[in-house]
């Protein structure tokens, strides 16, 4: 009776029970009340520039041409880390996680960058506490004698605690079969990998087929990356995109004419040497050369005087001195 008094706001009793029994369910609490959020979550969230501990990481990625996939995983790490950090607050399980990863892909592809960027992430999300990577081949690891790779490698391991150990051409270190002192440096590595656990984070990059045949190579490796990256290849507008920033970074432009003898260029190494072409460093070692061959060229035509400023910075098509190799 109070509570339907309250509802009708003094009215008469005689209202309609139908209203009286509106007003009472209206009153109850939902069911799902201690798990609703109070407030719901904006419609198509932009949460990438809405953490201040993000921005930084995110206008290094926002650099990197292409590689969509690849920034979409860093920001799904960080959204782990932080929402761990949430639950650790409020009382709840947050720790387990395991960030050794793998990357694939051809060379060129930004993998090394992105493991820059990663250990930044890590350093900035206390994952880390330095944050820096120490990026290392076969050579580095592999000794001339029995024990000595197992030294090298602890070493290296030792070196990188508190970052990152970049492996490149990982896959290399199981190329010798049982008696190869490769073999050594990878059990010494996943032995690493639980004596220092949560202090470093291994990296293993190359090739995808090297790879996956190297991940059979210890039966203990699989379980210990549960990250891994695909790098794709750039496409041709990709790789030209990459060319005019890697110009405008030393304050070069290249002119039209220009483009279109790179583009053809590129085409074409990328038909003939579809498994072994170098992508963005293909495209560096052509620009540089090409800003080489452009100071050869000022310097002889500009024998009396000095070249005006739009010219010093023009890269011509006669500055790409091109050879298609098959």
């Amino acid at each position: 009776m109070n509570g339907r008094v309250t509802a009708a706001g003094n009215r008469s009793e005689g209202r309609p029970s139908r209203q009286i029994n509106v007003v009472l369910r209206s009153a109850e609490p939902p069911l799902v009340s201690t798990v609703v959020p109070e407030r719901e979550p904006a419609p198509s969230p932009s949460p990438l520039s809405q953490h201040g501990l993000f921005q930084e990481i995110q206008k290094e990625l926002d650099q990197l041409v292409g590689l969509d996939q690849i920034k979409e995983l860093v920001y799904e790490i960080y959204a782990l880390l932080q929402v761990a950090q949430m639950r650790s607050e409020a009382g709840l399980l947050s720790g387990g996680h395991v960030f050794h990863m793998i990357f694939k892909g051809n060379p060129g592809t930004g993998k090394t960058t992105v493991a820059r960027i990663v250990a930044k992430l890590f350093q900035k999300m206390g994952v880390l506490n330095k944050g820096h990577l120490v990026e290392v081949e076969r050579a580095d690891l592999v000794g001339e004698y029995i024990g000595h790779t197992a030294q090298k490698t602890r070493d290296l391991v030792k070196k990188a605690i508190g970052g990152i150990l970049f492996i490149d051409e990982a896959y290399s270190l199981a190329r010798g079969g049982e008696k190869d002192f490769g073999k050594e440096a990878i059990d010494t590595l996943v032995k690493a990998m639980e004596d220092h656990k949560n202090q470093f984070v291994l990296i293993l990059a190359g090739y995808s087929d090297e790879i996956d045949y190297f991940m059979c190579s210890n039966p203990g490796l699989h379980s210990r990356f549960p990250i891994q990256m695909d790098f794709p290849d750039y496409n041709m507008d990709q790789l030209i995109q990459i060319s005019e920033l890697m110009a405008k970074e030393r304050d070069y432009i290249l002119m039209p004419q220009s483009m279109i003898k790179l583009k053809e260029h590129l085409q074409a190494e990328k038909d003939n040497h579809l498994h072994a072409f170098s992508n963005a460093r293909y495209v560096r070692n052509l620009i540089e050369k090409s800003i080489r061959n452009q100071a050869v060229r000022l310097l002889n035509h500009y024998v009396a005087g000095n070249p005006s400023k739009l010219e010093l910075m023009t890269i011509r098509p006669e500055d790409f001195k091109l050879a298609n190799k098959v």
